[in-house]
């Protein structure tokens, strides 16, 4: 029986998987996270019912794509070709993937257990104006009874951009707001942005700046200085096996979450924006800060800055990206 409907009548399914203590649910619209729970402790932002992400969401859970984070003016050139993209952020700047990205898609189902699911999404030539039809994989895995995998691949039959990222956000107390968790990020860079969050083009070293998270600091911290919303600078390019690059701590200290990835770049935005009118898991209000995203991703508008990391897909290729949660409990 379907989890829910779709306004044309396409049914949702939900799988739940489970592992010692942990356990996920993940929906097949937008290949969301609906919530993952560490020792019955809900980690994530999320909604108990399925309809609050038609139009609530600010990509709760999701699968961000095609190509996720910001392209300048919705445009690009690939192989002496111009691309014009919706226009879905303040009319002037590209947004993970468009107006019907892979967030906003029912992807199929393909396979599932007791600890793992595999969806599937073919994303046609032309679609939100991106060339190329491109076959996307997302597999979500509970390794063992503390961390989850995601892997995402893509294929494509004509040069095209494929940057699709996991958008959780993530609050490991379940307190009103994440400005008491600690963080620490492995980056030496930043991209500085301007005031739409596009990418200057400048690669700045966090030494000696309030981007500077290579030893653990309270995100309370940061508010002090300019909002957090930025790519860290993991590589120059993706790497074959994941590595630790980020590590969260609960304000509590209860509960800690390793980050390891392939990506060349973590996007990190602390909620300031959030402000959702529905109560979501376990009753809880999610207002300014409420959780903290952190997006592996190659670099934001790459295809439009020289030297950053791309994310140009061709024919014969499979584009990769695996990342780990590993959650370490304290209590």
């Amino acid at each position: 029986m379907a989890y829910a409907r779709l306004a044309d009548g396409r049914p949702v399914e939900r799988v739940r998987l489970r592992r010692g203590g942990i356990e996920a649910d993940i929906l097949t619209f937008g290949a969301v996270i609906q919530d993952l729970r560490v020792g019955g402790r809900s980690v994530v932002l999320g909604f108990d019912t399925f309809e609050p992400y038609i139009d609530q969401s600010p990509y709760f859970g999701a699968i961000a794509g095609r190509c996720a984070n910001r392209i300048a003016n919705g445009r690009f050139t690939l192989e002496g070709r111009e691309y014009h993209l919706p226009l879905n952020e303040a009319g002037r700047h590209h947004l993970h993937g468009g107006t019907a990205g892979f967030s906003e898609r029912l992807w199929t189902l393909e396979e599932a257990d007791a600890h793992s699911v595999l969806l599937s999404l073919e994303s046609a030539d032309g679609d939100q104006g991106y060339p190329g039809t491109v076959q996307a994989t997302c597999r979500y895995t509970l390794l063992d009874d503390t961390s989850l995998r995601i892997e995402l691949e893509g294929r494509t039959d004509a040069p095209t951009l494929f940057n699709p990222a996991a958008h959780s956000y993530f609050n490991l107390d379940g307190t009103g707001d994440v400005l008491a968790h600690r963080l620490r990020i492995d980056a030496h860079e930043f991209l500085p942005v301007d005031g739409d969050l596009i990418p200057t083009g400048e690669i700045r070293p966090v030494s000696g700046t309030s981007f500077d998270f290579r030893e653990p600091r309270v995100i309370g911290e940061q508010s002090g200085h300019e909002p957090l919303d930025h790519n860290f600078c993991l590589s120059r390019e993706a790497v074959v096996q994941p590595r630790k690059v980020a590590w969260l701590e609960a304000g509590d200290g209860s509960l800690a979450l390793d980050l390891a990835t392939t990506a060349p770049g973590l996007q990190v935005y602390d909620g300031a924006k959030v402000n959702v009118p529905l109560a979501g898991h376990d009753g809880r209000g999610y207002g300014p800060n409420a959780g903290l995203c952190l997006e592996p991703q190659f670099w934001p508008d790459a295809i439009n800055h020289e030297g950053f990391a791309g994310c140009v897909l061709r024919p014969g290729e499979t584009s990769r990206q695996v990342t780990d949660y590993i959650f370490t409990s304290r209590t």
